[in-house]
């Protein structure tokens, strides 16, 4: 399998492409831009796209959709698929979806959005705006981070810390670095009481 990444000015975010080593049906993660040099790297690489997943609804992510639909025609995966103007088939938390022989482990995290998602494709972690290199996700009070964070406590620092992280802004990294370094992380580790929070409009 390959992974590939593309940076767009546009959001300053990441795409992700992923495939076999032989070509054939590929996957992106988050289309927030389509260029020339990402649609190079699809086509010299012999993919056709025929997998999206999105992390979340935000522009930064989803802008390119449109264009990608054109070209491709491939099937989108994401939470809450009423919030998008393009045809989504929904993911669920816990599913595991066989996307042409790659598996990905659908990991519901919400708190930036209510509808993010973080992809587990073997030992990379696409997480979107939940977490990133130094950083977790930003989101509109309080409440919303305890509930981040609790997510990220729960489903992935009980990884195995050698786990990758490809972050929809910012460099790659990985569980250990961010358990040793993200500010956020190493208090949201010394707190027990986070498993008892929870936003009033999400059931957890």
């Amino acid at each position: 399998m390959k992974i590939f990444f593309n940076f767009s000015l546009n959001g300053f975010s990441n795409t992700y492409l992923i495939g076999p080593e032989e070509g054939g049906d590929a996957i992106l993660v988050d289309p927030g831009h389509i260029n020339l040099d990402l649609i190079e790297r699809i086509e010299n690489n012999h993919f056709t796209i025929a997998y999206v997943l999105l992390t979340h609804r935000h522009a930064s992510h989803t802008a390119g959709l449109g264009t990608l639909i054109k070209i491709y025609n491939p099937i989108v995966y994401a939470g809450s698929p009423s919030m998008y103007d393009s045809p989504v088939k929904e993911v669920f938390d816990r599913s595991v979806l066989d996307l042409s022989g790659i598996a990905v482990e659908a990991i519901q995290i919400p708190g930036h959005t209510i509808d993010s998602f973080v992809f587990r494709i073997g030992n990379a972690l696409f997480t979107g705006d939940v977490l990133s290199a130094g950083r977790v996700g930003k989101t509109s009070g309080p409440l919303e981070k305890a509930l981040l964070l609790k997510g990220i406590k729960r489903r992935l620092l009980t990884l195995d810390e050698r786990f990758l992280i490809f972050p929809g802004h910012g460099t790659i990294s990985t569980l250990k670095i961010e358990k040793l370094f993200n500010r956020d992380l190493i208090d949201a580790m010394a707190i027990d009481d986070l498993d008892q929070l929870t936003h009033p409009s999400i059931l957890t």
